[in-house]
């Protein structure tokens, strides 16, 4: 799951984006409506956790905009304001959901797996195909009833080929969903992760190697 962090608190924002890549997640983060429209513009994030009290483009603005161009990335809305008129305003402006500051973390964990589900189609809690469940809540992985431990960044590639249910992804749309934006594209990283989880999982194979598309669950 790729998602964009935009909080103008610089500190809270890095917190975050630590907390949730430890949960397997690619995070990007920037501190202003600027930057964060500039970012959606070019990237596909699956969620944008939205401080509404920005510098530049206010966060609504921000909501607004995304919702116009129908964007397909799902907003949590964060705010100081915790009043029910508030989280009606947010909700209404065009937020999949609202968190009212201080929050336990635990629970925007929680609220970003659950918006992250909300795809097209909409997919179950635990992902499962070829005896391998993959429950991205507790981050934990079994193949036919072993647990296999791996990597945030392994837990990540095996997280978008599930959700691909068959269908091929490339190399660079792997980079896109579980990399951030600080990652190479000329590395072999892409590779040398795919090549690890695949020993991981064990035999039978699972993950194939399309040659000159990408690679298939």
């Amino acid at each position: 799951m790729r998602v964009l962090v935009v909080e103008d608190e610089q500190v809270l924002a890095d917190a975050v984006a630590v907390g949730l890549r430890r949960e397997a997640m690619a995070v990007d983060v920037v501190y202003d409506g600027d930057t964060a429209l500039e970012h959606t513009a070019v990237n596909d994030y699956d969620v944008v956790v939205l401080d509404r009290d920005l510098p530049g483009v206010h966060g609504d603005e921000v909501a607004r905009t995304l919702v116009q161009e129908s964007y397909n990335g799902r907003i949590l809305m964060l705010t100081a304001s915790g009043g029910v008129q508030d989280k009606v305003e947010g909700l209404t402006i065009g937020a999949d959901d609202y968190l009212a500051k201080p929050f336990a973390f635990a629970e925007l964990i929680a609220r970003v797996h659950a918006l992250g589900r909300r795809s097209v189609p909409p997919l179950p809690p635990v992902l499962e195909r070829h005896g391998i469940t993959l429950d991205p809540a507790n981050h934990r992985v079994h193949r036919d009833g072993r647990e296999i431990p791996l990597t945030p960044k392994e837990f990540a590639v095996l997280q978008v080929l599930m959700r691909a249910q068959g269908t091929v992804i490339s190399a660079e749309g792997l980079l896109e969903k579980a990399w951030d934006e600080n990652a190479d594209p000329f590395t072999n990283v892409v590779r040398v992760t795919v090549m690890t989880l695949r020993k991981k999982l064990g035999d039978p194979p699972v993950i194939q190697t399309i040659p000159g598309a990408g690679y298939r669950l």
